[in-house]
This record gives structure tokens, C-alpha cells and sequence, in this order.
């Protein structure tokens, strides 16, 4: 699928022309230590089992140690070589493809680009077929991602529509705007993504409430 390889691409494009100790959108890591974390993720049993709360201090310390280990700008450009290779070669990611990590690639992405400029960054120009890819993948994940959400959520793109947590009695919220900030919101880059949240000013407070926590 000739996407896949974009996303890849376009984090490796983007940490290579942000360099080492840029900020990102992740809290606490900059730009060595997202790539850090891509690395050991595809590599390391420890760091991918970050969601895990039992193994998340341990995977952060070791993104930590690598990160720190590779912000000279030599040790950096290695590390970034090492994510654009990919996984191992006996890794299960690297015959799965980029596929699977589709999302979380195009996210790590806007984490680069945006860490600086936030909502103010550019959107990214991508063929018809890649942004149907990433929107055939928010589907998938949406309903997981606002599991918890006190209200109903629908998620509005141009590419459609899709239902991320059913209607309560407390109302529901519309969240739209461009692919690239619905995805980005989705996956709690609030303050990055430029969404306009709708519906029933109760039902918006509700929400808003859940992503300030």
C-alpha cells in the first residue's frame, strides 16, 4: 500500500528538519525522545508495553535513557536512521507493515510539526487514497478512544462521519474539522487540533470537562 511508507517518511522528514532538543506535543519529550520512543516501541518488549501501568515507568525510563544518549546531533541522526529502517527484520511489526502503526505514525508526525506552532502549523497535502486510509483507521479506533466520554461524540471530516461514543442523556457533541485535527483531537492533541466542538452548550461543557482532566 503505497501510503504506509509516507507516514514513516514524513516522521523521519520531520525530526531530521527539527532536530534534536525541539519541544513536542508530547509532554516531558522532545524531539530525541519521541524518536526514542518509535524506536524502542518497535523494538523493545519493555517500551511497548507503555500502556501498560505496571510497565510504564520502566518504558519511560528507558525512552529517557535513549533520548538523553542521543541528543548530540551525530547520536540523533543515528537514532532517526534507525526509525526510518523500521522495525527489526524478524520483528512481528515488520511483516505486519506500516499498516498497523498508521495512526500512531501520523500522530508522532504532528507531534514534530506542531510541537513548536501548535493549531498554527500548516496542514499536510496527501493524496485522496492515503486520507482514506487514515480516516478507514479513526473509524476503527474511534469508539475506543472516547470510551469514556460522558457524552454522545460524533467525529465530522470531509471524508464522513462516524459515531465515537453513543448518545446519553446528557446530550451529545458534533467534533468537526479537517481530518488531520479530528485525528490529532481524537488522540488528545487538544490544544493542536483546530475542531469546532457542537451541539448543546450542556452537552459541549461535559466534554470539554473530560479533555481538561
Amino acid at each position: 500500500m503505497p501510503w504506509n511508507p509516507l507516514e514513516r517518511s514524513a516522521l523521519v522528514d520531520a525530526l531530521t528538519e527539527s532536530g534534536p532538543g525541539a519541544p513536542t506535543l508530547c509532554e516531558g519529550w522532545r524531539t530525541e525522545h519521541l524518536a526514542a520512543h518509535v524506536v524502542l516501541r518497535e523494538s523493545s518488549l519493555v517500551a511497548a508495553g507503555a500502556a501498560v501501568p505496571a510497565l510504564a515507568p520502566r518504558a519511560e525510563a528507558a525512552i529517557q535513557d535513549l533520548g538523553h544518549r542521543s541528543a548530540s546531533p551525530a547520536n540523533y541522526a543515528a537514532l532517526v536512521a534507525r526509525l526510518a529502517d523500521g522495525p527489526p527484520r524478524r520483528h512481528p511489526m515488520r511483516f505486519a507493515g506500516d499498516t498497523v502503526n498508521l495512526l500512531e505514525l501520523f500522530v508522532h508526525t504532528e507531534d514534530v510539526r506542531r510541537g513548536v506552532l501548535g493549531a498554527a502549523a500548516p496542514a499536510r497535502s496527501r493524496s485522496t487514497e492515503h486520507a482514506a486510509a487514515l480516516w478507514h483507521h479513526l473509524r476503527r479506533m474511534a469508539r475506543l478512544a472516547h470510551a469514556r466520554s460522558p457524552v454522545g461524540v460524533v467525529l465530522a471530516a470531509p471524508q464522513g462521519e462516524v459515531r465515537a461514543a453513543p448518545a446519553r442523556g446528557r446530550g451529545e457533541v458534533v467534533v468537526r474539522g479537517a481530518l488531520d485535527d479530528v485525528v490529532l483531537h481524537t488522540f488528545g492533541r487538544r490544544g493542536a487540533a483546530r475542531v469546532e466542538v457542537e451541539g448543546d452548550p450542556a452537552a459541549v461543557a461535559a466534554f470539554t470537562r473530560r479533555d481538561a482532566r
